[in-house]
């Protein structure tokens, strides 16, 4: 089943094009990549496929709906965003924070009580993503790492169809970068329908569980299909304008640069 369709969409912002010409079709229960340079349109395409932004040109569908003709909130309810840049300022708990996944707000509503089933899920969840034994710390005492993960979680909450991670690694230690992925890898069989979209600009941060990649660059898709077919050494090189030569190993992606012999 379809879950995110863009066809022919172009993306011009003060006169610029963003995008030009992209298609992409995620299915239920896909993991799908966009790695590109910066500024290749990741993010952007990113957040056409989680109805935040409308394109230029071209069709964008969310879970069936064309974008444009189609109640944005309603839609929001079922793609779970994670944004590492959280503008959370106030001391909230671990459980807190995921809870707010329930009411799409950065704080809880005033005089809001969450039921006893959604606390019990929310406390599901912070197991699932590592965090048991941080239920009750502050966000003001998480690591960047602990942060990611929890953010996770809340988008999980409402139970979306659609998770998207915008650069989730970003500022993350070794040991930070490799708990989130062991985490990410879980996901697929605690949630074996839902779909999974991540950006980065580094190979090493997939997950072992990602099943389809998009190369971007300049705005333009180069190429997108199956990750164990389309992430080769020429074709990241092109897309990167580097000569790279990529290793897998138990499902991990390395990259070095290569230098002709």
């Amino acid at each position: 089943m379809t879950v995110l369709q863009a066809q022919d969409v172009d993306l011009i912002r003060d006169g610029r094009p963003i995008l030009t010409g992209v298609t992409l079709t995620v299915e239920a229960g896909q993991h799908w990549a966009l790695l590109g340079p910066n500024g290749a349109g990741k993010s952007t395409l990113l957040s056409l496929l989680g109805a935040r932004a409308h394109p230029t040109r071209g069709t964008v569908r969310v879970l069936g709906r064309q974008l444009g003709r189609v109640d944005l909130r309603e839609l929001h309810r079922h793609i779970g965003h994670v944004n590492p840049r959280h503008p959370l300022r106030s001391p909230l708990t671990v459980r807190q924070v995921v809870l707010t996944g329930s009411t799409g707000s950065i704080e809880p509503p005033p005089r809001w009580t969450p039921t006893r089933q959604l606390q019990a899920e929310a406390d599901r969840l912070i197991g699932v993503l590592g965090l048991e034994h941080r239920g009750a710390a502050r966000w003001t005492t998480l690591s960047q790492g602990e942060r990611g993960r929890a953010l996770i979680a809340r988008a999980l909450l409402p139970r979306p169809r659609v998770l998207l991670l915008d650069e989730p690694a970003t500022g993350l230690d070794l040991a930070g970068r490799e708990q989130l992925i062991d985490h990410l890898n879980l996901l697929p069989r605690t949630f074996p329908r839902l779909a999974t979209v991540l950006v980065t600009h580094h190979l090493e941060e997939l997950p072992t569980t990602i099943t389809h990649a998009a190369l971007l660059r300049d705005g333009h898709v180069l190429a997108a299909g199956e990750a164990s077919r389309l992430l080769t050494s020429d074709q990241v090189s092109a897309c990167f304008d580097h000569p790279v030569a990529l290793d897998r190993t138990a499902g991990r992606w390395a990259v070095r640069a290569h230098t002709p012999s």
